[in-house]
C-alpha cells in the first residue's frame, strides 16, 4: 500500500520491483527480438511495405543505401515490448556489399530476409532475385560455418527451424534446397501486373511459385491495395513478432498469390511453361537452372550493369545540406586550370596548419 510519506522516487522503485516480481513468476515471459532485411528491385515498394507493417502514415522516400528502423509490439498487458529491427537495402543490386552489415554472428539466430520483386519489370526479375539471394546466401553460410564451430547447438537450431517449414513426409523434401534462414518473397505492384497478358502472368506466377517452394520460402503478391498489403503484413509480422502463421492459401494464377512456406508442391506447380521439345534442348544441371532458362526465353534479362544505380547521391534533394551544397557549387564554377591551382593552395594551407600543430606536439624520443 502506498504511504503518504512516499516520495516519487520511492513509488518508482516500488513499481519496478512489482514488475520484476511479476515477470520472475512467469517463466514464459521473454523479450522477442528479431531482425529482417528487406531487399529487391529499386523503387519496388520496399519502404511502403515496411511503413505499412509498422502502421506509420509517412510518405515513402527513396532509399539511398542501407537504412534502419524498428518496431515494437506488446503481446499482452504489462508484458515487455517485443522488438523488430528492419533493415532496407536500397539501389537494387548495386550495393550488394552492404548485405553483410546487418547480418552478423550475433543475430543470425533471429534473422530473416524479405525479397521484394517488382512484378511490373519481369525482364529484371530473375537477375535481381538471383544476385541478391546468391550474395545473401554466401554471407549467411560463412557465418553459419563459424557458428557451427563456436556454438553448434545454435547452428542446429537454425537449421531445424528452416527444415520445419517442410515436413519430412512432404513428397518434395529431397528435391528442394531451402534458404539457410527464413525467407519471404513479395511480388509488388500487382495492380500493374494484373494488366499483363494472361499467359505472361501465368509464366511469372508459376516461376515465382517454383522459386519460393525450392527455397522453402513464403510467397505473396501485393500492391498499394490495403487488402493486399495486409496479406504481406501477416507474413512479415510472423517473422518480426512471432504472430501465428496464416493458414489461408491462394494459388490461382488469375488472382494474387498467397502461399505460406511449405504449403505448395512441385506436382501442383507443374512443369516449366515450355514444350517438351524446347525443354529437351535446354542444358540445365538443376531444376532451378531449367526454370531460369525457360523464364528468360520469354523475358530476356537486362544485363547486370543495366541494373546498377548510377544516380549521383549528391544531387538527391532528400540529402540536401545548404552549406555543403553551396561550397560544392562554388568549386564546380572554377575552370579546370584554376581548379588545380586552388586545390594546390588548399593542400599547402592544410600542410602549413598541420605543421604548426605537429611542432606543438610532445613526441616521445624513444625509438621502437
Amino acid at each position: 500500500m502506498t504511504k503518504v510519506s512516499d516520495t516519487l522516487w520511492d513509488l518508482a522503485i516500488a513499481e519496478v520491483e512489482k514488475r520484476e516480481n511479476t515477470y520472475s513468476d512467469d517463466k514464459s515471459v521473454e523479450v522477442w527480438e528479431k531482425s529482417i532485411l528487406f531487399m529487391g528491385n529499386k523503387n519496388g515498394g520496399k519502404t511502403t511495405i515496411i511503413l505499412r507493417c509498422l502502421e506509420r502514415e509517412e510518405i515513402p522516400k527513396p532509399t539511398l543505401a542501407l537504412e534502419y528502423t524498428f518496431g515494437r509490439r506488446v503481446r499482452r498487458h504489462n508484458a515487455p515490448k517485443d522488438i523488430a529491427h528492419f533493415w532496407e537495402l536500397g539501389g537494387g543490386t548495386s550495393l550488394l556489399d552492404l548485405i553483410q552489415i546487418p547480418i552478423t554472428n550475433n543475430n543470425i539466430n533471429s534473422f530473416a530476409v524479405v525479397l521484394v520483386l517488382d512484378l511490373s519489370k519481369p525482364n529484371e526479375l530473375w537477375t535481381t532475385m538471383e544476385k541478391l539471394l546468391q550474395v545473401t546466401r554466401h554471407h549467411v553460410n560463412k557465418i553459419l560455418t563459424k557458428v557451427e564451430k563456436t556454438s553448434p547447438e545454435v547452428a542446429t537450431e537454425i537449421k531445424q527451424r528452416v527444415e520445419n517449414n517442410l515436413q519430412k513426409d512432404h513428397p518434395d523434401y529431397e528435391l528442394i534446397d531451402p534458404f539457410p534462414i527464413p525467407l519471404v518473397i513479395i511480388g509488388s505492384k500487382y495492380d500493374i501486373f494484373h494488366e499483363f497478358d494472361s499467359e505472361m502472368r501465368k509464366i511469372i506466377s508459376k516461376t515465382l511459385r517454383f522459386v519460393s517452394h525450392y527455397y522453402g520460402a513464403s510467397l505473396v503478391f501485393t500492391s498499394k491495395s490495403e487488402a493486399l498489403l495486409l496479406k504481406a503484413r501477416v507474413l512479415i509480422n510472423h517473422l518480426a513478432f512471432g504472430y501465428d502463421k496464416s493458414k489461408s492459401l491462394s494459388v490461382d494464377h488469375s488472382k494474387p498469390l498467397f502461399i505460406p512456406a511449405g504449403l505448395d508442391s512441385l506436382s501442383q506447380i507443374g512443369p516449366p511453361p515450355a514444350s517438351d521439345s524446347d525443354i529437351g534442348k535446354m542444358r540445365a544441371k538443376t531444376p532451378l537452372e531449367l526454370w531460369k532458362k525457360v523464364f528468360e526465353e520469354t523475358f530476356p534479362p537486362k544485363s547486370f550493369c543495366d541494373l546498377q544505380d548510377t544516380k549521383d547521391p549528391a544531387q538527391d534533394l532528400q540529402y540536401a545540406e545548404c552549406e555543403v551544397d553551396v561550397t560544392r557549387a562554388q568549386k564546380k564554377q572554377v575552370c579546370g586550370s584554376c581548379s588545380t591551382a586552388i586545390q594546390s593552395q588548399e593542400l599547402e594551407h592544410y600542410r602549413r596548419n598541420g605543421s604548426k600543430s605537429w611542432k606543438e606536439m610532445d613526441f616521445d624520443s624513444e625509438v621502437f
